[in-house]
């Protein structure tokens, strides 16, 4: 493999991995009754539409039929790709959450 084959692939791997924590995000937000199209314009609110964004929410599952995935799962891949903002936004919809869940 030629060097310029390489970085296609990694650059390849990247994307799909990107893809991945994208519908990591989408379908934590529908296992928490978020709008994941709404946290996102809050941490970036300069991109009204985010194509990648809007494929992953028509691959999300309901939360009937979706596995759990636990907040430090996401906040971990969100953060391995650098996406600071949109963590410290999903930061502030699971302390909500608590404290909402503690008051009842």
């Amino acid at each position: 493999m030629g060097r310029k084959e390489m970085e296609e692939q990694i650059i390849e791997n990247y994307q799909r991995d990107e893809q991945m924590m994208i519908l990591v995000f989408a379908q934590w937000c529908v296992n928490h009754d978020l709008d994941p199209v709404e946290l996102y314009l809050r941490a970036y609110p300069d991109q009204s539409s985010n194509p990648a964004l809007q494929q992953a929410i028509e691959l999300t599952v309901p939360k009937e039929e979706a596995g759990d995935i636990p907040d430090d799962t996401l906040l971990g891949v969100l953060s391995m790709f650098g996406n600071e903002d949109l963590a410290f936004v999903v930061t502030e919809e699971i302390k909500r959450t608590r404290q909402t869940k503690q008051r009842k």
